[in-house]
């Protein structure tokens, strides 16, 4: 078991790994992962989501915010899950300011001033908000992060999750490139919904390219791009690909 979480602008998981050009160094060959039911359940319906005002440093305008941005992501992912004969349930939110010492069995601890983490073992995600994400929140930074996070949700209920730490590492450098696969589909899967609702009102692909330029590195923007172009899980299948497509 283990948490996984995004903090102020970056996250351990997007730590550039080595990879040969054409080929996977180290092949993931678990057909829960690479042929995934979620892959053939076609692209996210189009529905709405209304982004609700945030001033700079309102913490409580911040969580009416992201409580309203996951109940878009719930009215998406429910019907879309039980559609394709996947499980379902909603996922649990809270807002701390601290977290525990190794909270979820991780041995990382919490640092950042704004932080969201999910842990499997209650399927939580906990928010942490503060200065580095309230300053400025006209962009979409919270939404992505709502929408990114949930797709450790989506893995968790498809068992992609599971599948995934179950994989066998050889090496720190063959762990590494499994972690990075499992946060770059959430990546995805967050691009994807945010397409579903997509043109969010007030928004322009000005603001879209604004989130990208603060996502991370090369292979962020590639999966965020591509959920984004499709709308589709489909696209999302960061386990098949080679390598250096997840470096």
């Amino acid at each position: 078991m283990k948490a996984f979480k995004i903090a102020a602008l970056a996250c351990a998981l997007i730590t550039p790994l080595a990879g040969t050009a054409n080929a996977s160094a180290f092949p993931v060959r678990n057909p829960v992962l690479t042929k995934n039911a979620l892959y053939q359940a076609g692209p996210l319906p189009q529905t709405t989501c209304d982004e609700l005002p945030v001033e700079p440093y309102n913490d409580e305008q911040a969580r009416a915010y992201l409580n309203e941005v996951l109940r878009c992501l719930e009215n998406t992912w429910g019907p879309y899950l039980k559609k394709a004969g996947l499980p379902y349930e909603p996922v649990k939110v809270r807002y701390v300011k601290r977290l525990p010492k190794n909270y979820c069995g991780s041995e990382e601890q919490s640092s950042e001033d704004s932080e969201v983490w999910y842990c499997d073992w209650d399927r939580t995600l906990s928010f942490i908000l503060g200065p580095s994400w309230l300053a400025s929140p006209s962009d979409l930074l919270l939404f992505n992060q709502a929408a990114s996070m949930y797709g450790y949700h989506v893995q968790k209920l498809t068992g992609l999750y599971d599948a995934a730490e179950d994989l066998r590492a050889g090496s720190k450098a063959e762990q590494r490139e499994q972690d990075r696969r499992m946060h770059l589909q959430t990546e995805c899967l967050g691009g994807a919904f945010t397409q579903s609702v997509w043109p969010l009102k007030g928004r322009s692909a000005k603001d879209w390219n604004q989130l990208l330029g603060i996502a991370g590195d090369d292979n962020v923007r590639r999966w965020m791009r591509a959920g984004f172009r499709t709308g589709d899980p489909k696209s999302c299948d960061t386990w098949t690909v080679p390598s250096s497509k997840v470096s």
